[in-house]
């Protein structure tokens, strides 16, 4: 299939998605052997230029709204609040009302229903990555404002009064997007802390860390930061999980099967 911009200003562009991602540092491992990647129709919008990139990334959108659109396609997806809705779904009650009052995966893992707490993780991962995903369209800088914004929008989502989750399976989403090898040193060190500790908060909080550290030798600067402020964020929405972890009252999780 071709990828070529149609000589008519009607009808579908392509947008192309590389396996290798154009914030991988140039030179790395990481960054050799880049694939063809993969292809996404969107739609043709007469407001937006259509013009080459250099690089993986051959086709983005450009506009002076693109910014504002990517930031709010990634807090509207931040804010679907996974957890409260399959627990609702579920027959368990509000969430909010169970264990710490969080809507993520942890807390939902309280009510006893394995499925829904898998099934929340899991769509809150994928929100995190396709909010990333879509915005690449429009050139890696929406992708970043998208990444930061989908964070945002789990944590404080309008329809719950701003009062969401705490972004980890979100952040692992996004990082996946961005720049996977981030993402799989993140998601080792928080099982490893886990395995150790059986402190979900403190596997969180040592994950955001690493991933930040490593962010700056694996992508280029502005990734970079991007993803220690997501890491930040992170800290911060766990500042009562650090008040209990000093104070040695914080819940652990359960390995076991029963």
């Amino acid at each position: 299939m071709s990828t070529a911009a149609p000589s008519s200003k009607r009808g579908t562009k392509w947008c192309r998605f590389p396996l290798t991602h154009p914030t991988l540092r140039t030179g790395s491992p990481l960054s050799r052997g880049a694939g063809e990647g993969l292809s996404l129709a969107i739609r043709n919008n007469p407001s937006l230029a259509w013009r080459e990139r250099e690089g993986s990334t051959p086709r983005a959108w450009e506009g002076e709204g693109i910014p504002l659109l990517a930031a709010i396609l990634g807090y509207l997806l931040g804010s679907i609040p996974s957890g409260l809705l399959l627990t609702r779904l579920a027959g368990l009650g509000d969430i909010r009302r169970i264990g710490s009052g969080n809507i993520g995966a942890t807390n939902v893992l309280r009510t006893g229903n394995k499925r829904a707490a898998a099934l929340t993780l899991a769509l809150d991962l994928a929100k995190g990555w396709a909010a990333v995903v879509i915005a690449r369209c429009w050139g890696e800088e929406a992708a970043l404002v998208a990444a930061g914004s989908v964070i945002i929008g789990h944590m404080f989502p309008v329809w719950l009064g701003f009062r969401g989750g705490k972004g980890v399976a979100t952040a692992l989403g996004v990082l996946i997007a961005l720049a996977w090898p981030v993402a799989l040193l993140g998601a080792l060190v928080w099982l490893a802390t886990v395995v150790i500790f059986r402190y979900s908060s403190l596997a969180a909080l040592v994950a955001a860390v690493a991933s930040a550290v490593l962010a700056r030798f694996v992508v280029d600067g502005l990734t970079a930061a991007v993803i220690a402020g997501i890491a930040l964020l992170i800290i911060l929405r766990h500042h009562a999980n650090i008040r209990r972890l000093i104070a040695g009252s914080e819940s652990r999780i359960s390995l076991t099967k029963s």
